[in-house]
């Protein structure tokens, strides 16, 4: 069934923070090994026109192989690699959270991300965590005006919970195998691939929409070609 884009409106990225742009911008360089200049996105204009330039900037030998599917295979080789475990076994539906028990699962994403030779970035603290401690980190800031040194202790406390929250949270950010290969798959887009110098042009604008939505948490249909920057 198709998706109708009639009702869905189209994000207006001139209101969207630059900073977060620019991260994305930079996600999307990694990915595709590419570098943006000044003058290029001078004259970017639309989404649409960010997607052509990336295309045209990918020079890598047009090839139709998918991917994510190469993103999975890879994947399954690395764990299968590190814990043997029949391929037929995992499926693009296998939960993470059987293949990743969480009393080690720092070490065993670690290890996994050495395998494959990229970070996975698949890690977070639990939510209620970082809340308490941004909470904590607004309240110190209002108290610094106030009692100073108080504060300024209160800050330094929030700002490293923050910190350690973020490197030894556990949470996963997807929950399957299949989820993960496709978050690989746009994030490490030439390395997941079983020959770097080729590259599928047709998946390059899907990918690049899909850093766009991910990371700035909005829905694909209303990352359409017309929307605009700043």
């Amino acid at each position: 069934m198709k998706v109708s884009l009639k009702n869905t409106p189209v994000v207006n990225l001139s209101n969207i923070d630059p900073e977060d742009v620019s991260d994305v911008l930079l996600k999307i360089e990694r990915s595709f090994n590419i570098r943006f200049t000044d003058e290029d996105l001078t004259h970017v204009k639309t989404f649409g026109a960010m997607c052509d330039m990336v295309v045209n900037k990918v020079k890598q030998v047009q090839s139709d192989s998918c991917t994510t599917q190469q993103a999975f295979y890879k994947l399954r080789n690395a764990i299968n690699a590190k814990k043997p475990i029949e391929k037929c076994d995992l499926k693009p539906q296998t939960k993470l959270c059987e293949l990743f028990p969480r009393d080690n699962r720092i070490e065993v994403v670690a290890d996994l991300e050495n395998e494959m030779g990229l970070h996975m970035n698949l890690l977070r603290p639990k939510p209620g965590v970082v809340w308490a401690f941004s909470v904590a980190l607004l309240a110190s800031v209002t108290v610094s005006f106030m009692f100073g040194i108080i504060g300024y202790i209160g800050m330094v406390i929030s700002i490293t919970g923050l910190i350690l929250a973020g490197k030894f949270g556990r949470e996963l950010k997807v929950k399957t195998l299949g989820d993960l290969s496709e978050k690989i798959a746009r994030e490490h887009f030439l390395k997941c691939r079983r020959d770097a110098s080729t590259v599928n042009r047709a998946e390059v604008a899907d990918k690049v929409k899909e850093l766009f939505a991910d990371y700035l948490h909005v829905e694909p249909t209303s990352l359409r070609k017309e929307a605009r920057f700043a």
